[in-house]
């Protein structure tokens, strides 16, 4: 690796879903993949939470 490249900021992975695929590299798109999978982890982990949140009220508040 080149001193040049140690000194350049790093590029935010980042994705716009609909956005044209065309131009991206296969690194590109592999990073993509990640960032999308980690993002449906973070979306599945908080709709457990919430599911979570409601059962436990739902029982605490049943007639």
């Amino acid at each position: 690796m080149r001193d040049d490249d140690m000194d350049r900021p790093k590029r935010t992975v980042s994705h716009t879903i609909g956005e044209n695929l065309d131009t991206l590299s296969l690194d590109e798109i592999a990073e993509r993949i990640a960032l999308l999978r980690a993002e449906i982890e973070r979306l599945e982990s908080a709709r457990t939470g919430k599911k979570t949140a409601l059962d436990r009220a739902s029982s605490i508040f049943k007639l």
